[in-house]
């Protein structure tokens, strides 16, 4: 049997004063009310980088800039397999202010309160490469 093919999908660390954006997925989507860094698929031909500016304006309606790529890895949602792209990004100084246009809420943590909400699985290893280099 063929191992399954990843699917990429990109994610945001949006960063301001210390804190990180986290979204509340909705609750008629795939992961209910599961929070979030908010993303979503790469398109076919479209650059990582230009996935996340585009998927957050979507979800967001706000305008972010890429700082920098965290090292990108493997959830097996068991129904489906990503290739997470995390990406650490702030919001451009122009931006309007972010509304969750497909999400429930949206929140600013401290990266160290991440572990107290209930995070989509494949977060998680975004959340300890946070905290890793915050240590």
């Amino acid at each position: 049997m063929a191992s399954p093919v990843s699917v990429p999908v990109v994610c945001a660390v949006i960063e301001r004063e210390g804190l990180v954006l986290i979204a509340q997925r909705p609750p008629h989507k795939l992961l209910p009310l599961k929070w979030e860094f908010p993303g979503g698929k790469v398109e076919p031909g479209e650059a990582p980088a230009a996935a996340i500016i585009r998927e957050i304006h979507e979800e967001l309606g706000c305008a972010i800039t890429v700082a920098h790529a965290l090292p990108p890895f493997i959830h097996d949602y068991q129904t489906v397999v990503i290739e997470m792209i995390p990406f650490v990004c702030a919001l451009t100084p122009d931006s309007p202010a972010v509304h969750p246009l497909e999400h429930t809420a949206i929140a600013w943590v401290k990266p160290a309160e991440l572990q107290s909400y209930d995070l989509a699985a494949a977060d998680w290893p975004v959340v300890a490469m946070l905290l890793n280099k915050k240590a």
